[in-house]
């Protein structure tokens, strides 16, 4: 039995989408479809109940999907068992991560990560934050990284650090000239917000709420790349991590200011599967990831093999 058709009945399972389910796993919907009547033909039994929406199992599909979680299970902790048993580190970390991390950060963190250890390999998707908790509970990848993280019945969370937010706008708008930004001084002002359904959207939502501010939202994005675009054209202000606008700040291009009261901050955490099992490889990422920013060059590779994270069940 092929393990890519499990994934997919346990996507199906996860998602109650066969369309949803057939993205996942890079395949059209008529060839999920497909497959299941098959599936059910085999086994003599119907295992989906496609009168309902969203899609619901049967009791023999319940049983069917527990029997892939099963498979699939052993499938990793063989994987893992088989890893541990070579001399060497080796194999690919696949990590889904939110668009703001930061191409260049998680680029010099796979140098580092290829430079201690040469024959593994780092996979990045950049993700909005619900798909980035798809991925990890379906086993699509090994890390996520998001910001506001929340532990749930199957996802586990890892603090990572918090970031602090500041007023960012070109360094012309006259808020610029401020040495500290009250909440009182954004009343009115032209402001580029993240989409409303963003967990760092509704945490300034909430600041402003709790100052009893009123912002004129002229535009809102998805990503901090189109914000920090418009901000750069003279658009307006927002509120944004400080660090990831280090670029733009030495380049000129934009101008922060501390906010008054401080610490409205972004944290970000690292989340994984409960009981996931990690491949050496992953976790060797996993420790450099956490890491103090400064810390890169004052160790050893053999302080990178150990379980320097503790794991969270």
């Amino acid at each position: 039995m092929a393990f890519d058709n499990l994934r997919l009945f346990r996507d199906i399972a996860q998602t109650r989408s066969l369309t949803r389910a057939a993205e996942l796993n890079s395949i059209t919907p008529s060839a999920a479809s497909q497959h299941i009547n098959e599936l059910e033909k085999a086994l003599g039994a119907r295992l989906l109940d496609r009168s309902t929406r969203p899609l619901s199992l049967t009791p023999e599909g319940r049983l069917y999907s527990e029997f892939c979680r099963d498979v699939l299970r052993r499938h990793v902790e063989f994987e893992v068992a088989l890893d541990q048993l070579r001399s060497s580190v080796e194999g690919t970390v696949r990590v889904a991560a939110i668009y703001s991390v930061g191409l260049s950060e998680m680029s010099q963190v796979e140098t580092e990560l290829v430079r201690r250890q040469p024959h593994v390999s780092l996979e990045v998707d950049y993700l909005r934050p619900e798909k980035v908790y798809e991925y990890v509970t379906g086993d699509r990848v090994d890390l996520g990284i998001v910001s506001y993280p929340e532990p749930t019945r199957d996802i586990a969370v890892i603090p990572w650090r918090d970031e602090e937010m500041v007023l960012a706008a070109a360094p012309a708008h006259p808020l610029t000239r401020k040495q500290t930004v009250k909440p009182e001084d954004l009343e009115g002002a032209d402001f580029i917000s993240f989409d409303e359904d963003l967990p760092i959207s509704r945490e300034i939502n909430r600041y402003f709420r709790a100052h009893d501010v009123t912002v004129n939202v002229v535009m809102h994005f998805d990503n901090l790349q189109m914000i920090k675009e418009a901000l750069i054209l003279q658009s307006g202000v927002s509120i944004v991590p400080r660090r990831l606008l280090r670029a733009e700040i030495e380049s000129g291009r934009l101008a922060v200011v501390e906010l008054a009261p401080p610490g409205l901050v972004r944290p970000v955490g690292i989340i994984h599967r409960k009981k996931k099992l990690f491949t050496r490889a992953a976790q060797v990422f996993l420790n450099i990831l956490t890491l103090p920013p400064n810390a890169l060059d004052e160790i050893t590779d053999a302080d990178l093999g150990g379980p320097v994270v503790q794991q969270v069940s």
